[in-house]
């Protein structure tokens, strides 16, 4: 499984919403996940630019993507950010990809 992290804004009204009426989200999310093949690994409400963070297992892209395609069609999110997550492994592995890519920058 592939390894995402997950970042969400709640718009004004979603905050209204649950100020109005309090609840923990992991259970809504972790079933969508779910039922796209994924598992929600654990989650956290944060402050700052993002509201709420998850750590998301998702079998490829395409289930990430539909994913977050589904929450930011919602309308309680004025912002979704996904970020892939390399193992340490996978990032070594890819610097030694890149090393040997025969990759030149400009002007050298």
């Amino acid at each position: 499984m592939a390894h995402y992290l997950l970042q969400v804004a709640y718009s004004q009204e979603a905050w209204a919403s649950l100020v109005k009426g309090p609840q923990n989200r992991i259970g809504a999310v972790s079933k969508a996940v779910e039922t796209l093949g994924g598992k929600l690994v654990q989650g956290w409400l944060s402050f700052g630019d993002y509201d709420t963070v998850v750590i998301l297992d998702m079998p490829d892209n395409v289930a990430a993507a539909a994913f977050a395609a589904a929450i930011a069609a919602g309308g309680s999110c004025k912002s979704v950010r996904t970020t892939p997550l390399l193992s340490p492994e996978e990032g070594v592995a890819a610097m030694k990809k890149a090393g040997a890519s025969g990759y030149k920058a400009v002007g050298k």
